[in-house]
């Protein structure tokens, strides 16, 4: 499932491509997403500007013409494609590749654009959504109401965190992996932020001294940071013929590297993998306490 640097990457290469055009029409082709598409909802946009295009955690926001808000969620395999006048086709982001055979049974819904552009969402799993609201219901939504903060946000800090762990006997790995707390982490970033501050997955958030939280959150702005850069630098604009992909993966230290050597230098450990929570962590026993 995409994070949050994923869907950011996603957001700056919409935002590049369609804002300020106007959804000419809309063709659904299977609107029994996780979600089923309200059709009235649908023709409520045809002819009006796409104003902005925002993120909220891994929720894609689109400002539509006038109080009108399209709140999209990739899911598992949920994704954008761009096509344009001359019927080539760019990915939005570094997750996925272009597979034009494959690619267009899944095509769910396209959005026709002026300039003869085509925004098409694509969902094998059909696990995503995408859903409407004027700006009053938005943000009373379940789906962002008890969001927590941005991970990336100065709210984002000791004080913040110690204030939420105030009283909660968990482990730090469910705690980061809490929307409620922290927006937008998911299983790949709360291993690699454990391991690059030295602290077990296992470990209780009332066990954490204020150094930790601090390197926590530290690590957490410095890794999605630097997720994010590399994600938007390394695909000029995600075109079908680039045959680059994201490169944050090659940076990884311990997620989905069990049985392999710590990645630390003065280590001789070997990356271990257990099941929290029905997910994997991957860590190291000798150089996170």
């Amino acid at each position: 499932m995409p994070e949050l640097p994923e869907v950011e990457v996603v957001k700056r290469s919409l935002e590049r491509k369609i804002s300020n055009l106007i959804i000419k029409n809309v063709e659904i082709r299977d609107g029994k997403l996780r979600y089923e598409l309200n059709k009235e909802d649908i023709n409520q946009i045809k002819g009006k500007k796409i104003i902005k295009i925002q993120r909220r955690s891994k929720f894609l926001i689109f400002e539509i013409g006038k109080n009108f808000f399209m709140l999209v969620h990739l899911g598992m395999t949920g994704k954008f494609f761009i096509m344009d006048g001359n019927e080539r086709k760019f990915k939005t982001s570094f997750y996925y590749n272009i597979n034009p055979q494959k690619d267009k049974k899944h095509d769910k819904v396209i959005f026709y654009l002026e300039k003869k552009k085509k925004l098409i969402y694509n969902d094998v799993r059909k696990f995503g959504f995408i859903k409407f609201y004027n700006y009053k219901k938005l943000y009373k939504s379940f789906h962002l109401i008890n969001l927590g903060v941005e991970p990336l946000d100065k709210e984002f800090n000791l004080s913040y965190f110690k204030k939420y762990i105030n009283g909660r006997d968990r482990n730090i790995k469910d705690i980061l992996m809490d929307q409620k707390f922290i927006s937008g982490i998911g299983n790949i970033y709360a291993n690699e932020v454990l391991f690059a501050s030295g602290v077990r997955p296992t470990r209780r958030v009332v066990k954490l001294s204020d150094f930790e939280i601090n390197k926590i959150v530290r690590s957490i702005k410095k890794i999605l940071s630097k997720s994010i850069r590399l994600g938007g630098s390394s695909i000029k604009d995600f075109s079908s013929d680039d045959g680059k992909k994201g490169v944050f993966q090659q940076y990884f230290k311990v997620y989905g590297r069990k049985g392999e050597r710590c990645s630390n230098t003065d280590c001789n450990n070997k990356v271990m993998r257990i099941v929290i929570s029905n997910r994997s962590s991957f860590f190291c026993n000798q150089c996170q306490k």
